[in-house]
Formats: C-alpha cells, structure tokens, sequence
C-alpha cells in the first residue's frame, strides 16, 4: 500500500517512486462557480488543509481544468509552483506554462516513474462536447505496485479496458459520489458507490483511496452510501476514505 493523504473533494497527495504526486488541486474556501451552461456549483465545505501545508510536490495528475470542483482558484495558483502538470491535451493548451497533456494510452516517464494517461468520460455516452475532454492516469514503474487514478469518470466500461492492459491494480484512487447536475437529465457525471465498489473488483484492488464524494454540492452520495456499497460488495476492508 502506498500513503494518500486526502484534502476534501478531489484532492489527494501521495507518494510514489520517490516522487510527490497531487491530484486536482481545488483549496478554494465555500463559494459558488457559474458557468455558461447556467451550471452552478456550489462548494460547500473548506479543504481539510491549506496549500501550505503540502511540502514539496513533483507533479499534478490534473483530469481535467475546465471544472471548478477539479481546479478552483487557489489550484490554478499552486501550478505555477509545481514543475509538472499532466493534463488532457487540451487543457495543457488552455493552461500552458509547465503543463504537459496526454492522450489516451500515451505515457511520459518522471523520474523512475511511468506515468500513462488513460480514458475517463465524464457523463454519458457522447458527453465530450458538453462535459469537456477527461483523463485518468496509470503509475507504474520497477518494483512499484500499479496506481490507477480515475479522474471523473463514469463509465465501467472504460474501466474494464484499463484492467485489461494493466491489471491488477493494487493501489486505487476512484473519483466517486455520484456527481449529478442540471445536465443530461441528471445522468452520473462519476461513478456512483455501487459502480466505485465495482470498479474495485474489476481492478483486483487492495487498497481503494475514494474521493470526490464530499465538499461539494452536486455530490449525491456520501461517506455513508459508500461504506454501505463496499460492505456489500466484500470490500469494507480494502477501502480508504479519509
């Protein structure tokens, strides 16, 4: 198992290969995001901890930059501190400065680590046009257990081609509650708990890291639903939530 040290929302810090890696940096205190779509999201809790408290990071693993609840204001600031960003190829564009994008099964390697950026579609079929481009990311490297980091991410399907090339997967660190807005009729954005519980098994994980299920008012399902589904799916054990 490898140590995940969580924020609130989407954000995790972990150590891996020697390296530092955070993931979607969102350290904003409550407030409300409009967007074009009349889409609002409403951040409703602050970060378990600041910015300032996360020592040196090596690399963001960024799934995606046009969404709040994935990079806020304080997240953007913290890029310009950090050597690394990968990212969707079109948000490196959007971002520029040191942020690097990848396409689906492309890989770059940092330090002793492999990093490969994997699918992730964030709604329903045919969502990208609405939803934006997402990414996912494998970590692999010698004598390291596989991490898989899903980003937002709502489809099985996707994540059974993942096993398939990589699996299994020891460490996860599943995007869940079941995100829900105004769009596509209220069609999960994430994985819901029992989806998240199966993603787990697909994978053969032992050690599941769940974020993205609170903090936020468009999160359906919390830190009860979750335990609820990973205990009927045998899998309470394997689960870290906090």
């Amino acid at each position: 198992m490898i140590s995940v040290q969580t924020f609130g929302g989407p954000t995790a810090l972990f150590e891996y290969g020697g390296l530092r890696f955070l993931t979607d940096p969102t350290f904003d205190q409550p407030r409300s995001y409009v967007y074009p779509s009349r889409t609002t999201l409403v951040r409703l809790a602050p970060p378990k901890a600041g910015p300032e408290t996360l020592g040196r990071v090596d690399a963001v693993l960024l799934s995606h930059d046009e969404h709040a609840d994935n990079l806020d204001d304080a997240g953007r600031a913290l890029l310009a501190d950090v050597p690394l960003t990968l990212t969707t190829v079109s948000g490196a564009g959007r971002l520029g400065g040191r942020a690097r994008g990848l396409a689906p099964w492309e890989s770059v390697q940092v330090g002793d680590v492999t990093v490969t950026g994997v699918p992730a579609q964030h709604g329903p079929e045919g969502c990208e046009p609405i939803t934006g481009d997402v990414t996912g990311f494998v970590l692999t490297g010698n004598d390291l257990p596989t991490v898989y980091v899903s980003g937002d991410n709502a489809s099985l399907e996707i994540v059974e081609r993942i096993a398939g090339r990589f699996g299994p997967v020891p460490t996860v660190i599943l995007f869940a509650g079941a995100a829900r807005t105004g769009l596509f009729d209220g069609a999960l954005l994430t994985l819901d708990s029992e989806q998240a519980a199966e993603a787990a098994r697909i994978l053969g994980a032992d050690q599941v890291v769940l974020v993205h299920h609170d903090s936020w008012a468009h999160f359906t399902e919390g830190r009860d639903v979750l335990v609820k589904a990973f205990t009927r799916a045998g899998l309470l054990d394997r689960l870290q939530l906090d």
